[in-house]
This record gives C-alpha cells, structure tokens and sequence, in this order.
C-alpha cells in the first residue's frame, strides 16, 4: 500500500509532470534569498495606497542585496491567478502613482501572477536577482 502511495505521487500526465503553481510568501521569500536577495520588515496588506482590492493583494517588505547593500521598500502584489493579476495590473501602477516619489525611477517587475514594486532606480544585479527570484517563485503562473 506504501509503495502504492509513493508511486501516485511521482505520478506524471499524458502531458508530462504537474507544473509548479505560485509560491505563497514564505517560497517567494526563500526564491529571493536563493538569489541573493534579503528580505526583511514584512508588512502584509502594504499596498502604499488606500485601495482595497490593492492592500487586500499586497505585501510591503524591505530587500537588499548584491549591489544594492541599503535596504529598499518594495510592494509585492499577489493575485489569486493569472486571469486575476491580468484584471488587476493597471491598478498596482495606479496605487504606486501615491507612494513614487521619482516617477523616473519607478520599478516594476511583473511575473504573473506578481507585481513587485518599488521607487528605484535599482542596480543591474540586484534587479536581475528580483527578477530571477520572482519568476521561480510564479511557477506556472496559477
């Protein structure tokens, strides 16, 4: 019965094995840290602005790392799926529109069905570190 078990959950499709779905916080975390990214100062519901569909979806946290060694505040906005994020995005620019202080520098980092942000501009490494962290932790994209 044990190897039954074991055997349905290696188990794959016709179509091959199961493809990973998003990340809740604590994997989105720990795909940021594997790339060199620290995160600290995590505030659930910081969206940077008053609109509830945005602080309903939103995560404000600190990250530093790489060649970015001054913590900076970013947002991450996490949608239920991808039908969800693609309803939604337009929003998270809007909500930033009240926190930017530099629209020149302002950042973003889309990986369905994430939005991370934050008033930049951002080191090259750094950045390609968000982004490298962020796209595992989106899997499939739900």
């Amino acid at each position: 019965m044990a190897a039954l078990a074991i055997a349905a959950c290696a188990a794959t499709t016709d179509i091959g094995p199961p493809k990973p779905t998003p990340a809740d916080l604590a994997g989105i975390a720990t795909a940021l840290q594997n790339e060199g990214v620290t995160v600290s100062d995590v505030v659930s519901g910081d969206a940077g602005c008053s609109d509830p569909d945005m602080v309903s979806a939103a995560i404000g946290f600190n990250a530093s790392g790489l060649d970015q060694p001054t913590p900076v505040a970013m947002h991450l906005f996490i949608f239920r799926n991808d039908a969800s994020y693609q309803k939604q995005r337009s929003a998270v620019d809007s909500c930033a529109a009240s926190w930017v202080t530099d629209p020149q520098g302002y950042e973003a980092i889309d990986a369905s069905p994430f939005a991370l942000t934050g008033q930049g501009p951002w080191p090259q490494e750094f950045k390609a570190a968000l982004r490298a962290g962020l796209e595992v932790a989106a899997g499939d994209g739900g």
